[in-house]
């Protein structure tokens, strides 16, 4: 099966989408740990930011990345025509 230029365009959009997410969700969980020491000398509601970022930011974040995720594909889904709801 060959792929048309609408296929190859959704794909890349699909890549690059999913490699942003993919920085951030790193960024959270690595880097953000990697300076938790340093982190821990600022606090976010009387707690340590460090703590708090594991606690209940990353959370927070990895929820948002799978809402920005469903909203974007959905939306590529409906330009390009593959998805399941037309």
């Amino acid at each position: 099966m060959k792929l048309t230029d609408g296929h190859r365009a959704y794909w890349r959009r699909n890549l690059v989408l999913t490699f942003s997410l993919l920085v951030v969700w790193f960024s959270v969980t690595f880097v953000a740990g990697y300076y938790a020491r340093e982190l821990n000398a600022f606090s976010f509601l009387d707690f340590p930011l460090g703590f708090y970022i594991f606690a209940q930011g990353s959370l927070i974040v990895y929820l948002a990345i799978i809402g920005i995720y469903v909203f974007v594909m959905n939306r590529l889904d409906r330009r390009y025509g593959v998805g399941e709801r037309r």
